[in-house]
């Protein structure tokens, strides 16, 4: 669960709605630090074969008006495999960190 600005966000129903974008393969949605809010929302996008990769605003514009303002993720970063484990679990932990290195905090 991410808390951003007292609200409780369930990174799961985020990428579950990612899901309905025909471009997006797989989403993974993490918190990562934020002055204002306590956290922010990054999401980790695997584009389909072929598809140009999304950028924020992009994201943003197909999220407006279908999820809550304050669901729709601030950070976009698109790769072709997510950090697994040796049992092929995906390691968010190690994505938030990588995350904050990302976005410089």
């Amino acid at each position: 669960m991410v808390i951003r600005g007292g609200e409780n966000i369930y990174p799961r129903e985020i990428e579950e709605f990612l899901y309905t974008h025909p471009d997006i393969l797989d989403a993974q949605v993490v918190g990562v630090p934020d002055e204002k809010y306590g956290e922010e929302l990054m999401v980790w996008i695997k584009m389909r074969e072929g598809a140009e990769p999304l950028d924020a605003d992009s994201l943003r514009e197909y999220c407006t008006g279908k999820l809550a303002h304050y669901k729709i993720p601030r950070y976009v970063h698109v790769v072709d495999e997510f950090p697994m484990t040796v049992t092929g679990k995906i390691r968010k932990v190690e994505m938030r960190e990588l995350s904050v290195d990302l976005i410089g905090r």
